[in-house]
């Protein structure tokens, strides 16, 4: 309750100051949300269990948007016990607050993973160093803790290439009734068709609050030729307003989801804090039987009589694997590190990215900025009544997903997605700055003239890069962040097709629907760019190599195939090729990107990942 008290203090000396206000709120916010989150929230939080049993049945590294899942899952089989280790702590007031998710990044729930420097293949030149930010969540619940809590579900497509490679049983009709499992969603409107349920562990809806600049967005989809529908249901190409991960106007996290209603089962204990280092492997039977870990600074091992479950996400899966001796022979020898199985670990590395920053400006005072609604009053309707501006899905109020000339011809597979937000680079003091690592000279170059103005913008997404990356170990020490090169743009097609959605979001602001509040773009250029005309192809590539935004979905690091597959890690029952009774589950066995956000279909690999065990070791399931 301390910080509820010092930020009462500070906003009744200050209460003359708006803007001194705006800058506590996050703190006042985190203090009053602490009364609601502890009282008001039927749901207690989960047990970090102390005293660990020497054995569990099965061991589970990483309780994120996949380990949450699978851990609840598991444990519903009684005579089965579960561990579950988690390298970071519990969610918290900040953290449960939609509006405040940029907060959480560069924050101690966050691994604050960056890019190496590029190499032929420039981008992330805005950034300090030349190096992108990659939050990931050291947190139970991961990165569904983080992120803007978009639920999107990909392309029914998708899915049907991973099953026409090979990866029998991943097909958009066998992975569809586990996006269903989880679900509880609370609009009616979609509730009711075959697309969705209600009753899952994982609450979605909209926002019930949003910007006039919402409407607008959906009547330019209109008049540019798309259909207003359901993103999730029986076609992808059109727009929407976002749906989210949001349950009575707070995050809904996996960990409040999938680990909160089943805190009291004593077949599963959790213990948070507790990073792994390293997996045990007989090397005569090639079967993972422990786990290293480091909690209150000492390492302690913890043994699997079944299974060791890998879900520490697209870089923390593929790092603990090659600590452990399962990754590219070459790469381990040179660190010193016996190799149990020579396969492709960190190969095949994927990422949406776009242009960050794309900003336009409008005359009317209703966009989303920090002065305007990060107020006293403002907290208040949320803490009272559930409602208000900070229910925003990380601020971002619509969806789209658009065909560029590069897309496939039957316009059902699109090529580009759209983040629509009433707000942007200037719009909340300095913190994005911060949690994108923006140069001052860009920053003051670029957004700081804007820094009354009333400005929206569109995040236009690269869905299926061409591009991809790696992680590699830098070294054999479990406390060295791995190198992660994107190598975004190495492929032409992937800056052209961007090109091209650049130009549909300037098409968004010139419609009539945003022309009522006089919308033009900005067109301040990134110094470097200066010499391009706006506009032009030259003017957009120089600017997605400065400010390359990725929106944080790594994938693909612990590659999904059949056993002729040379490139691939894990079978299609996510076992790794090599290892007996070791699997990864997350978003790291995605053999190809996914065309949207990346949570919702990771809780679906954690669904049916956590069936395949269960059958695998004699358990019916529905």
């Amino acid at each position: 309750m301390s910080g509820l008290v010092t930020a009462i203090g500070s906003l009744v000396s200050l209460s003359t100051n708006p803007l001194a206000i705006a800058g506590l709120v996050p703190m006042f916010a985190a203090g009053l949300a602490f009364m609601r989150y502890m009282h008001f929230d039927p749901e207690n939080h989960p047990i970090n269990t102390r005293h660990l049993l020497p054995e569990y049945d099965f061991v589970i590294i990483g309780g994120g948007s996949a380990g949450a899942v699978v851990a609840s899952r598991l444990s519903e089989i009684a005579n089965w016990t579960v561990l579950l280790l988690e390298a970071g702590g519990d969610e918290n007031e900040i953290s449960d607050i939609p509006a405040l998710s940029g907060y959480t990044q560069m924050s101690e729930m966050d691994w604050m993973y960056k890019t190496s420097p590029p190499g032929e293949s420039a981008y992330c030149l805005a950034m300090l160093g030349d190096r992108c930010n990659w939050p990931r969540g050291k947190v139970l619940g991961g990165s569904s803790v983080l992120n803007a809590m978009i639920y999107i579900r990909g392309n029914k497509l998708d899915y049907d290439r991973w099953s026409e490679d090979g990866n029998v049983g991943w097909s958009y009709d066998e992975v569809l009734p586990y996006f269903l499992k989880s679900e509880d969603n609370r609009n009616p409107y979609l509730a009711r068709t075959p697309y969705h349920r209600t009753g899952g562990y994982l609450t979605v809806q909209e926002s019930p609050w949003r910007t006039p600049l919402s409407i607008a967005f959906l009547q330019a989809g209109r008049e540019l030729g798309y259909e207003v529908r359901d993103l999730n249901g029986a076609k992808q190409t059109g727009f929407m307003l976002s749906q989210g991960t949001i349950r009575r106007g707070s995050r809904c996290s996996t960990a409040k989801a999938f680990l909160r209603p089943v805190r009291n089962r004593s077949n599963l204990h959790i213990a948070m804090n507790a990073q792994a280092t390293k997996l045990l492997i007989n090397p005569k039977t090639k079967k993972a039987y422990a786990v290293k870990y480091l909690r209150d600074n000492r390492i302690r091992t913890v043994r699997a009589r079944r299974e060791i479950i890998l879900s520490a996400g697209a870089i923390g899966s593929p790092h603990l694997l090659m600590l452990s001796g399962i990754g590219p022979k070459e790469d381990l020898q040179k660190l010193g590190i016996p190799v149990f199985s020579d396969r492709k670990v960190g190969h095949n590395l994927q990422d949406h990215i776009g242009l960050g920053g794309l900003t336009f400006i409008i005359d009317d005072p209703i966009t989303f900025t920090k002065t305007r609604y990060q107020t006293f009053a403002v907290i208040m309707e949320y803490l009272m009544k559930e409602q208000g501006p900070m229910t925003s899905l990380g601020g971002v109020e619509g969806l789209a997903f658009l065909n560029t000339k590069y897309a496939p011809k039957s316009g059902l597979w699109p090529d580009i997605q759209f983040h629509f937000a009433p707000s942007s680079i200037n719009s909340d003091g300095l913190q994005v700055k911060k949690i994108t690592g923006l140069r001052d000279s860009i920053y003051n170059t670029v957004y700081k003239p804007l820094r009354d103005a009333e400005t929206w913008t569109i995040l236009p997404l690269l869905l299926r890069p061409k591009s991809t990356g790696w992680v590699r170990l830098r070294s054999s020490d479990f406390r060295v962040h791995p190198d992660i090169n994107p190598n975004y743009f190495t492929h032409k097609e992937d800056v052209l097709t961007l090109i091209e959605g650049i130009r549909l979001a300037l098409n968004v602001s010139a419609s009539q629907a945003f022309q009522r509040f006089r919308s033009r773009p900005h067109t301040m250029a990134f110094p470097g760019c200066a010499q391009y005309p706006f506009d032009s192809d030259e003017y957009w590539e120089c600017s997605l190599r400065h400010f390359t935004f990725t929106i944080y979905h790594p994938t693909s690091t612990c590659k999904m195939g059949p056993m002729t597959d040379e490139n691939a890690v894990v079978d299609p029952r996510l076992r790794v090729y090599g290892i007996n009774g070791l699997r990864v589950i997350d978003a790291s066995i995605m053999p190809k990107i996914v065309s949207g956000n990346t949570n919702a279909p990771t809780i679906m690999i954690g669904e049916k990942g956590s069936d395949m065990i269960k059958e695998d070791w004699g358990i019916k399931t529905k």
